[in-house]
């Protein structure tokens, strides 16, 4: 990435962006890189960044394109999961679908949440809220490990713990619906 410069804040924008887009493609490790290459605060600005822009862009391929286009990105399986969980849990709930939006389908979330009549407003609001919670422990992680910065590891992990419980939150949540 040394060799990208000033670029490379851009390359992991796009890198991210395709590993949301097509959500096949794994994109935690960028989360992680965009720590370890830019320390934390600007890796936390880059991935925000990053996946806000692919998020949003996910969902609004949904809302302007319709299932067919996203049964062709994501794949008939999980197409049928999409169907399932914006109708039970993304429509009626702000905090489930942000919570939904916290775990490692969130990019198929983005779609299913186009794929309902959520308001591009509401969308956006969970999205960021749900950034703001799981972004900075992960970027945390890439910081500390590559730059020795044993404050950043253990508010990591502490954040993870936080994830955890808001998980189990929202799950118990959504058994009791």
């Amino acid at each position: 990435m040394a060799r990208f410069g000033i670029w490379a804040p851009l390359v992991i924008v796009f890198l991210r962006l395709t590993s949301v887009v097509v959500p096949a493609l794994p994109g935690t490790a960028y989360a992680i890189l965009s720590g370890a290459l830019f320390g934390f605060v600007q890796g936390i600005i880059v991935i925000a960044i990053a996946d806000f822009l692919a998020c949003t862009t996910n969902f609004f391929i949904a809302r302007r394109y319709g299932r067919g286009v996203v049964q062709k990105l994501v794949g008939k399986r999980f197409m049928d999961r999409l169907d399932r969980w914006s109708q039970k849990y993304l429509e009626g709930n702000f905090f489930l679908m942000t919570g939904a939006l916290m775990t490692s389908f969130f990019d198929y979330i983005c779609y299913a949440a186009g794929l309902t009549r959520i308001s591009g407003k509401r969308f956006i609001s969970a999205l960021g809220l749900s950034i703001a919670i799981v972004k900075p422990p992960v970027v945390a992680v890439g910081a500390g490990i590559l730059q020795g910065e044993k404050l950043l590891i253990g508010a990591s992990l502490l954040g993870i713990l936080a994830i955890a419980a808001i998980s189990a939150w929202t799950r118990h949540q959504e058994s009791s619906t």
